[in-house]
């Protein structure tokens, strides 16, 4: 009795403390005061922004602003949701040296302790007008993040040079914006140049700060300035920075093809949504790289010898294309969750297999039709990406759709088994998609209509207007029906929720091709295996190696998968011979008409040991050949037209 009454007081004891605990329990923290909401009205007053980027050895961008404002709470914004990015990556990070000012008084500021990029004032009474001082400490090595700065050239973008009133529309406030530069340097960008006085301050007209976001410059002091559509009211022109001054020689059959590339898109089109355009290129071993898209210019970084050794290299020459279509697709056109007010508002990605998988699309087609690219070319790069999708493992459990939401999720950070967990396939794979509805309509009209004639429909209206215009799914659809009537709902579903299936090779099929493999590689293969520096054995041993030896990507169930080899693993040595490319490449040739295994030595974090890989499929590269007895649809797609 007593050890009863001993466990029962124990468990009353024991329930007074928890329900003592319950009612003590702590209060959540409130939040911090509400940032106000975008309102769709004009923004009483012109705001200023001045940046000093004369710093190039320390990489400093030194920023003072001018901000009408009102007596009381103000909260003043840096960009975080950037247009073209598709989430949410500001630079606030590096932004520092932040104080603020009215009547020549400081005024104390406070970090939103959630929305860290955004900054609340108190604005005492009289003062009608604050300033903001503070720098962008641009990244200093790679390591820190895209370098924008070097000796040679910089890359301004106002999204890390700029703070905002929350608020109100950002393409209902005013900014005049100006830009200090190095003696000697020239700049080109979308903004129009309203005065360049002698210390070489580019004073630029009052635009609307989301287009003054949407207008980054480079400048340097190797710079060119070439026009790509002489005499048009609409001028084109392609604005070049070079680390030397030798890279900004462009033979005149190079200009030719750009200039090409420009009416090829307005043939495409039929319509351009810019009262100028600037192509941005730097051509640069030492700039961050760099393809981004805005309405009136594009951000593009090549290789140093991109215009001056045109005839040796040609991988990545689709880049202008693809950005010079985002002014329609993406920039004019854009998909209705990708269109918020301000940059604080977050933006949504499921319409990217149209905003960037169509403009992946006519990127590549535009460039073979400008001479880019050639067509032995262009098929060795659609071969490349249906390999890639052959093999992809992520498939069997990620839906192209699922994969859109990506840049939120990943950020573009590394991997460990990008093989299997896919990344952003809506670009290439959506690409894939948009050939599968471009040759079908061409079949089911007998070439007839085609994907031309909607992109013209949907892309080509309002011709000069670079407003911006959304659309949905629904608006995809009714115009894919206004060209070819057909269940489209039903075509991008199955294509959109695809995961298991097989590789979405129809578009391939009907252009007349099938996907093979050889072993020899395509030039467009061993163009990318130069540009990457390494060497590619997906399609055998399932991995990349560098010139190190130490491997770069390995496919998931692949024979390198199990045999246990990961990203950062260094082959050290092949059948007992030290390693190099070619003696792998000799021993996987070997093993296809033998029995033994390849025998690789490998290293990863201090520790050596070796592994089999029972083998013996000989080196696989991927090809396109036609089939017998179709029709070659690519010729027409590919044609310029006239």
């Amino acid at each position: 009795m007593l050890k009863r009454t001993l466990i029962l007081t124990s468990s009353l004891f024991v329930l007074a403390a928890a329900q003592a605990i319950a009612q003590d329990a702590p209060e959540p923290a409130p939040m911090p005061p509400a940032i106000p909401a975008a309102r769709d009205i004009d923004y009483p007053g012109v705001m200023s922004v001045a940046v000093d980027a004369t710093d190039i050895q320390r990489r400093i961008f030194r920023i003072h602003e001018t901000i009408p404002v009102k007596a009381g709470e103000v909260v003043l914004l840096a960009p975080k949701w950037l247009p073209g990015d598709h989430e949410p990556d500001g630079e606030v990070i590096k932004m520092a040296g932040f104080s603020f000012a009215g009547n020549g008084q400081p005024i104390a500021w406070t970090r939103d302790t959630v929305e860290v990029n955004a900054f609340h004032l108190t604005v005492p009474a009289g003062v009608t007008e604050i300033t903001a001082d503070f720098q962008y400490l641009a990244p200093v090595t790679g390591d820190i993040g895209r370098v924008v700065v070097t000796p040679d050239m910089l890359n301004l973008q106002w999204t890390f040079a700029t703070l905002y009133p929350a608020g109100y529309y950002v393409s209902r406030i005013p900014v005049k914006a100006s830009v200090k530069l190095p003696a000697g340097w020239n700049q080109g960008s979308g903004l129009d140049v309203a005065s360049t006085s002698a210390d070489n301050t580019v004073s630029f007209k009052q635009v609307s700060f989301e287009t003054l976001i949407d207008s980054p410059l480079f400048a340097g002091r190797n710079f060119k300035r070439l026009d790509l559509d002489p005499g048009a009211a609409v001028p084109v022109h392609l604005d070049i920075v070079a680390d030397k001054a030798s890279s900004l020689e462009v033979p005149d059959d190079v200009v030719a093809i750009h200039r090409k590339l420009v009416q090829q898109a307005y043939k495409l089109y039929g319509a351009h949504h810019y009262d100028h355009y600037d192509f941005l290129v730097a051509a640069t071993d030492n700039l961050g790289g760099i393809g981004l898209e805005h309405h009136r210019s594009s951000e593009n970084s090549v290789e140093t010898d991109y215009f001056t050794n045109w005839k040796e290299k040609f991988i990545g020459r689709d880049l202008l294309a693809h950005e010079f279509t985002h002014s329609w697709n993406g920039k004019f056109r854009r998909p209705f969750d990708l269109w918020t007010p301000d940059y604080q508002m977050p933006m949504r990605d499921s319409l990217l297999w149209v905003y960037e998988g169509q403009t992946e699309y006519w990127g590549n087609v535009l460039a073979a039709r400008s001479g880019l690219y050639n067509r032995e070319q262009y098929l060795g790069h659609i071969a490349s990406l249906a390999a890639y999708y052959d093999n992809l493992a992520a498939r069997q459990w990620r839906d192209l759709q699922d994969t859109t939401n990506d840049p939120i999720i990943a950020q573009r950070a590394a991997q460990s088994w990008p093989n299997w967990q896919a990344s952003e396939e809506y670009y290439d794979q959506g690409l894939l998609i948009w050939l599968d509805a471009d040759t079908l309509i061409r079949q089911k009209t007998g070439g007839k209509k085609s994907l031309d004639d909607f992109a013209r429909a949907f892309f080509g209206v309002h011709d000069g207007d670079w407003g911006t215009l959304t659309y949905t799914m629904d608006d995809v659809v009714e115009a894919l029906n206004a060209v070819y009537p057909y269940d489209w709902k039903a075509f991008l579903d199955a294509r959109l929720k695809d995961h298991g299936q097989k590789p979405p090779f129809d578009g391939i099929a009907r252009a007349g091709y099938k996907l093979v493999y050889t072993d020899t590689p395509n030039d467009y293969f061993k163009g990318r295996e130069t540009l990457r520096k390494f060497t590619d054995f997906s399609y055998s041993l399932g991995f990349a190696v560098g010139k190190d030896g130490n491997l770069r990507n390995v496919l998931w169930d692949s024979p390198a998968f199990k045999a246990g080899l990961t990203i950062g693993t260094t082959i050290v040595a092949v059948n007992g011979d030290e390693y190099d490319a070619d003696g792998l490449k000799d021993a996987i040739k070997a093993a296809k008409t033998g029995t033994a295994p390849i025998e690789l030595l490998v290293k990863k974090d201090g520790h050596f040991r070796t592994v089999s890989l029972d083998y013996h499929g000989g080196l696989r590269y991927p090809n396109l050949v036609r089939v017998d007895g179709t029709p070659d649809l690519w010729a027409d797609i590919l044609a310029e037209k006239k």
